[in-house]
């Protein structure tokens, strides 16, 4: 089990784990979605949001990234904002994953898809990206696919992934940036430029290295934890 900070407390729900708030209770968020329309996530992702809001292609963005890491084998894997989990889509199933995400339906949806792909033991956290309950140092890689625009505090998120990272660790993200809106359309969440994300990157600690794909409205980029 992933080890956690001290004074962490976890309550085991099936395969999820939930943080401890007050009165011993677990922690509970506010999904975007909402978790009785979890199921139509995937639905709106391809059908909706990457045509309609994104203007990309889905299998082109599942490709991009499986190119990106398809040398990531036998490593500590986390990612924030899993969703239904279409990380199987493009991560090696010899790698240790451990999901987070605010939504407990998309995170029981996600777990049955990694335990189906056979990764060893998965672990998701009913978690915000900005507040991880994790020790320092545990992952040699860090995954937030589509969901940094959600995540309220982005400074914060890169602090803890900074935080999370082990030296020359790896930060990989796809998110929407407002100058590659074509469409013009409304997307969800607090859409943040290269340039302002670049800038964040660099103050918590990271290299910033966007990566050469056009896929709407999608900023793929690769962040290093400097030593």
């Amino acid at each position: 089990m992933t080890k956690l900070k001290p004074g962490i407390r976890i309550i085991r729900k099936g395969e999820l784990r939930y943080l401890a708030g007050s009165g011993g209770r677990p922690m509970q968020f506010k999904p975007w979605l909402g978790d009785c329309f979890s199921f139509l996530y995937d639905f709106l992702m391809s059908k909706s949001v990457f045509p309609g809001k994104i203007g990309g292609d889905l299998q082109k963005h599942y490709s991009v990234l499986a190119r990106e890491l398809a040398g990531v084998h036998g490593r500590r894997i986390l990612e924030l904002g899993t969703g239904s989990g279409s990380a199987v889509n493009f991560l090696h199933s010899d790698n240790e994953y451990v999901g987070t995400d605010i939504s407990p339906g998309l995170l029981k949806r996600a777990a049955k898809r990694f335990l189906r792909a056979g990764f060893p033991a998965p672990e998701f956290y009913v978690a915000s990206g900005d507040d991880l309950p994790f020790e320092t140092g545990g992952f040699n890689l860090c995954l937030c696919i589509l969901s940094l625009n959600f995540i309220g505090k982005v400074e914060k998120v890169f602090q803890e992934v900074h935080r999370l990272l082990i030296s020359g660790g790896m930060f990989v993200c796809s998110v929407p940036v407002p100058e590659r809106n074509r469409l013009r359309s409304t997307i969800r969440g607090v859409l943040h430029s290269e340039k302002e994300l670049g800038g964040m990157c660099r103050e918590s600690g990271f290299t910033f290295e966007p990566l050469p794909c056009d896929n709407g409205a999608l900023l793929y980029f690769r962040a290093t934890k400097q030593d």
